[in-house]
């Protein structure tokens, strides 16, 4: 049985300063946005410039930071949260929702699409390809931290693992049936899928595969950002299904996850603006 290789979630000590992996994942995915953001605009695919592209990385910064932490308190820990309102600023502990953070670049695109007056979708089209690395990223960081651990799997699954992080989960699952307790007694924890993974293939190299390819050619206005929409809530929504489900404002549940709600939208407004920017002829 795969063990998970437990690595130092620091990656670099410098004296006190402690620089931590998904640190590093964040950075890694912003200079990516840049990296490719450089070459859409080097091949004509923007209006932008590369001084206009730092800026709006910028927004996108503030928007990832603000609305992922904002959606981890409202949309997964708001009694927590609320009963310690110091802690909802302290971000280095950790506590960020993909869903809260997409709110907040939206809204900091809109801010900066008002600003440069251009059109929002334009806007958007152009960065929904440049995002899905940066989700790839993020993902890693996740794997590396042991965190966001997978359902029980199969013990003949090849790749099934052991979360020593997960061991809480392990025991309170152990008793809900003989199987798990056997197997919980045999490998001292449970196999479990290595989510974090699936969603780096699927959110991250799939997704962008996907996009990069589909933008390549002309476009009406609108209509990457709906592939997007759709692209990564279906992804999310599979993935959810071997990921162990997060507790929420709906509660936990094992069927329909908090993950899956909020990703539903993302697929619906994803499909009806498909339909409606599929009427317009492309740029």
């Amino acid at each position: 049985m795969i063990v998970h290789p437990q690595f130092d979630p620091v990656a670099i000590h410098l004296g006190p300063l402690a620089i931590h992996w998904y640190g590093l994942m964040y950075l890694l995915g912003f200079g990516l946005f840049l990296l490719l953001g450089n070459y859409r605009i080097r091949q004509g695919h923007a209006f932008l410039t590369s001084k206009l592209l730092d800026d709006l990385l910028m927004y996108g910064v503030l928007g990832v930071v603000i609305g992922g932490r904002l959606g981890e308190v409202l949309f997964y820990e708001p009694g927590y949260y609320f009963s310690h309102p110091a802690e909802i600023f302290m971000v280095w502990k950790g506590g960020m929702s993909f869903h809260g953070g997409f709110l907040g670049v939206l809204v900091g695109m809109a801010l900066f699409a008002r600003k440069q007056q251009r059109s929002f979708w334009e806007l958007t089209d152009f960065i929904a390809p440049l995002v899905p690395l940066g989700l790839a990223a993020g993902r890693i960081g996740n794997f590396i931290n042991g965190e966001l651990w997978g359902r029980v799997a199969s013990p003949e699954l090849p790749w099934a693992m052991l979360f020593p992080q997960a061991r809480a989960n392990d025991l309170a699952e152990g008793q809900t049936s003989s199987d798990l307790l056997n197997m919980l007694m045999q490998y001292g924890a449970l196999p479990r899928h290595p989510s974090q993974l699936y969603e780096f293939l699927l959110e991250g190299i799939a997704l962008f595969a996907v996009l990069w390819i589909y933008s390549s050619k002309p476009r009406a206005r609108g209509q990457v950002s709906a592939v997007f929409l759709i692209g990564y809530g279906l992804a999310r929504f599979v993935s959810e299904f071997f990921r162990n489900p997060d507790a929420g404002i709906f509660g936990h549940s094992y069927t329909i996850s908090m993950g899956q709600w909020l990703s539903l939208p993302m697929i619906i407004i994803g499909v009806l603006l498909l339909l409606f920017f599929g009427k317009r002829q492309p740029r």
